[in-house]
């Protein structure tokens, strides 16, 4: 299969000459391995998948290091954990920048000998799957912000039109743009290896199937307001344990919320958060749905065309390394919502997700409610739509197409 550009190159040969060591983590699946071969030809690489290497990791963390030279890549660092003081070491002997490159999938457990170990001396990189300009070639870096500025330049770049549900539908794994591979098969057996290599490694659970359908039930509910005891309930499981699984499919970014935005002046905002997938594709999976035509005329069509959307704008963001809690949404107690609100500095930009092709001012009512809103200047709002050029709806309304996020 042919490479496909990953956008994140850029900020990892960047960060490569700015720390000691740097770690490229996110699911399974992603492309991790196939970026780091491809953008750092001339380091040495080892994965822990090879049992040999795994033991001498374990047992002799320096005749590991004695045994390969730097610079070197280290795959699947998550199962040596004995190797972090090592790099510590190896760390604090020398000035050198980017002599070390680390990638893991079980960021849950990662996370903690990455913060104990080498605060400070390492830059992490949060990789996700294909986003669209990705799949389109598109040679546009910038993380999604609709500004004038931005339009402008996109434009230059603008691809065709989007078959929007054959992307929703087949998701965004590398492995399923071979137009050979099976999606049914891929997804069975992603979520098969997941829970049972990732999830019982990271915590005991007595019963898997327990968990699936947490997953299942988690899944049904992307776009909406993350409830934790409705869904114990409907699974019959603690407020706590699904507490807990949720922080592990966060940590595995295998899923991330929208935070509601709030100030001193907006005091009847909604405190929950909302719960979104990064991969459709595995949304449509869980639920059981076996075509993108099923997933379009279904009762989840607006909450997956949100969760797509939502899920492209983000991986602009974390490619182009910001942060995407810069990501909010809006809703009140008088039920007016803003699906999406980006802030940038003291700049805010109002976003409405529609499926339409013919937008309409009053689809973007709610935006009258940050009027009010303190210290932040309110950019032209955005309803992202499908269309197939931006244009003004008004002074301070754009319509813009999905094609440039």
């Amino acid at each position: 299969m042919q490479y496909i550009e990953r956008h994140i190159e850029q900020l990892l040969l960047e960060m490569l000459g700015q720390f000691k060591v740097v770690l490229v983590t996110g699911p399974r699946q992603v492309g991790k391995s196939t970026l780091i071969s491809h953008a750092l030809p001339h380091y040495e690489y080892v994965t822990l998948d090879d049992m040999n290497e795994l033991e001498i990791a374990r047992t002799d963390p320096g005749l590991f290091f004695k045994n390969h030279k730097l610079p070197l890549v280290i795959d699947e660092v998550q199962y040596a954990p004995e190797l972090f003081r090592q790099i510590k070491l190896i760390c604090d002997r020398s000035e050198a920048r980017g002599q070390i490159c680390l990638t893991g999938s079980q960021t849950y457990l990662l996370m903690q000998d990455v913060s104990e170990s080498l605060a400070g001396r390492i830059g992490i990189l949060e990789m996700q799957g294909l986003s669209l300009r990705e799949i389109y070639k598109i040679p546009f870096y910038k993380p999604f912000i609709p500004s004038s500025n931005y339009i402008e330049q996109r434009k230059e770049y603008k691809p065709t039109v989007l078959e929007i549900w054959h992307h929703i539908f087949r998701g965004s794994m590398p492995a399923l743009w071979d137009s050979k591979a099976s999606w049914a098969l891929f997804y069975r057996s992603y979520i098969q290896s997941y829970i049972e290599r990732d999830v019982r490694n990271i915590m005991n659970i007595k019963d898997i199937h327990v968990f699936y359908k947490f997953m299942v039930a988690l899944a049904s509910r992307t776009g909406m307001l993350f409830n934790a005891q409705d869904i114990a309930n409907s699974i019959d499981v603690t407020l706590k344990t699904i507490q807990s699984w949720v922080s592990i499919l966060e940590a595995s970014g295998i899923i991330f919320f929208l935070h509601p935005y709030e100030n001193n002046i907006l005091k009847r905002t909604i405190k929950k958060s909302k719960i979104y997938f990064y991969d459709t594709g595995l949304v449509c999976y869980l639920v059981g749905w076996e075509n993108e035509t099923v997933a379009q005329n279904g009762a989840m069509s607006g909450a997956l065309l949100e969760t797509f959307i939502i899920s492209e704008i983000a991986k602009t963001h974390l490619n182009s390394g910001r942060d995407i809690r810069s990501l909010y949404y809006y809703r009140d107690r008088n039920q007016k919502e803003i699906d999406l609100i980006i802030l940038k500095a003291d700049q805010l930009y109002p976003v409405e997700i529609k499926s339409t092709t013919h937008p309409k001012s009053e689809m973007a009512k709610n935006f009258s409610v940050l009027k009010d809103t303190d210290s932040v200047h309110i950019q032209t709002g955005t309803i992202l739509c499908r269309i197939d050029r931006p244009y003004l709806l008004s002074d301070s309304l754009q319509a813009l197409p999905i094609e440039y996020i």
